[in-house]
């Protein structure tokens, strides 16, 4: 009977106040790419938890952003002979019928230490994915930028670039037609610094109305002051000029916002943030979830500050 009494008011309350969509899947995740692949939006996130168990990656699929499918280890350390433990941040994108992982490993502090970014291949969404050249694809620190928190671009020329790099620096590199390396830029380096005012780590890019959003995490991980900031550039290479911070904690909702992502659906022009934050009664560092919100722009083209909010989206099917 409490329990009857206990659904009913939580009925009662949605009912009241709409819909109570995030986070959008239960467990603790951080980091989360989200992408659509044909008629499904996707989410690939960190598996929150300290660094010795974080040894896999879930996916998560869904038709309209709010029912959420699990696809649990497409995969994990037991397919990455040289991913041990720390494994973080994928970032995925199709390429000729061919789904490609990028991923950080083993939270290599030297270029003494094994790991950095790896990269790994699978037919489908959902994997299982293999490993794409049995050894990291970047294994070193370029212009002070530890190995992590990649994140892959296909520019309008078809080019794709790889962003990355913690520790307050971000690089960037053209990735080669079957991503097993870099093409060199014309003055003949491989990783070009971008680094803006206030970076961190987690770079993401998007294209709109032909200007190129950069985007990024600044404060720490495990405090409430993480954050995302953004900047506007004409060339993929910037340069990146800070330009706002447009996500951050709310005291009344949660603590830590940042390590995002953007949605934008196919077929209009509606543009949804999906990011982690930690829940006001945690205190744990890994206890990190995953949330979507609304983002907008004004008539500028600047994007206007994100509310987070435990209401979350509506459903926005695709078909």
């Amino acid at each position: 009977m409490k329990k009857l009494i206990f659904l009913l008011l939580i009925f009662c309350y949605i009912s009241i106040n709409g819909q109570n969509n995030n986070p959008v899947f239960q467990g603790w995740y951080a980091d989360p790419e989200g992408i659509v692949f044909d008629n499904r939006y996707w989410i690939y996130p960190t598996f929150s938890a300290p660094y010795d168990e974080q040894v896999f990656f879930d996916a998560f699929s869904s038709p309209d952003l709010v029912n959420w499918t699990k696809h649990e280890k497409v995969i994990d350390t037991a397919t990455i002979k040289w991913a041990k433990r720390a494994v973080w941040a994928p970032s995925i994108i199709k390429k000729e019928n061919k789904y490609y992982l990028f991923f950080g490993a083993n939270d290599i502090q030297s270029n003494e230490e094994l790991g950095g970014i790896g990269v790994a291949i699978a037919d489908s969404p959902e994997g299982p994915y293999k490993d794409h050249l049995g050894k990291p694809l970047i294994g070193k620190f370029y212009n002070g930028a530890q190995p992590i928190d990649q994140f892959c671009f296909r520019d309008k020329n078809g080019q794709y670039y790889l962003y990355y790099g913690g520790w307050g620096h971000c690089n960037v590199a053209k990735l080669n037609d079957d991503f097993t390396g870099f093409v060199p830029f014309k003055d003949g380096t491989i990783f070009k610094e971008v680094t803006p005012e206030g970076y961190v780590e987690g770079p993401f890019m998007f294209i709109k109305d032909g200007k190129y959003y950069f985007m990024w995490s600044e404060g720490g991980w495990t405090g409430p002051d993480y954050s995302v900031a953004y900047a506007i550039a004409d060339s993929p290479l910037g340069p990146f000029n800070r330009i706002d911070k447009i996500l951050q904690q709310d005291k009344d909702i949660a603590t830590g916002a940042g390590h995002h992502s953007v949605i934008k659906h196919p077929k209009d022009d509606d543009y949804y943030i999906v990011y982690h934050r930690r829940p006001l009664t945690e205190t744990d560092g890994n206890s990190r979830e995953t949330c979507i919100d609304v983002m907008e722009f004004d008539s500028n083209g600047h994007i206007k500050p994100v509310k987070i909010t435990n209401k979350g989206i509506a459903a926005h099917p695709l078909k």
